[in-house]
């Protein structure tokens, strides 16, 4: 990837808070490792992990007067076969880190490389940009029922309660066919039992 300029410090400082999270970003010593593998100076290893990354790509970006050190650290990061335990956790930050970046004109692939899109402008163009789930299920044919039950999953990226709102419209569809009360387990035994009708 050829130089690449120096981009808004507000989408610098989103990508570090989602990589860095505190609930489901990298550890401190992954940001460690990552910086020292890139030899990127680390200035404030006793901060927050948003901070300490956040201050680290910003100072060496100021340094060489473009962010390919950013794009390194994020490739690095993002490398498929280091999520390969944990492939929702890949996915999942695939898509809050293509927020921002739809912001600065890249988009991180299925591949964990960065390619160049159109920069977004508006906030609701990020979401689409980003919103691949939504796309994807409509690719392959889901009904449209389907979405509309988790369609607040959906525009949220909440991939597990997505799942779990659109299987309670399976059991919303099997009552209101079959006119039994039941839920679970309990409704399709039920439904089952009553045979072809």
């Amino acid at each position: 990837m050829s130089a690449i300029p120096e981009s808004d410090l507000s989408a610098l400082e989103r990508l570090c808070e989602v990589l860095a999270d505190t609930s489901s970003g990298l550890t401190g010593g992954e940001i460690g490792k990552l910086l020292a593998q890139l030899a990127i100076a680390d200035p404030l290893p006793g901060m927050t992990k948003r901070v300490r990354l956040f201050e680290a790509l910003k100072q060496r970006r100021q340094r060489d007067r473009c962010g390919n050190l950013v794009v390194a650290l994020i490739h690095e990061a993002m490398k498929p076969v280091r999520h390969t335990g944990s492939p929702g956790w890949f996915e999942s930050k695939r898509d809050e880190l293509n927020k921002p970046l739809a912001f600065v004109g890249f988009e991180l692939g299925e591949d964990g490389r960065l390619k160049t899109r159109t920069a977004a402008k508006t906030l609701t163009e990020a979401e689409q940009k980003a919103n691949r789930l939504r796309a994807a299920l409509e690719r392959r044919g889901v009904r449209g029922d389907v979405l509309r039950f988790c369609r607040a999953e959906l525009l949220q990226n909440n991939y597990f309660h997505a799942v779990l709102e659109a299987t309670k419209s399976v059991a919303d569809k099997v009552r209101a066919k079959t006119d039994l009360k039941g839920d679970g387990a309990d409704l399709a035994d039920e439904a089952l039992a009553r045979g072809p009708g």
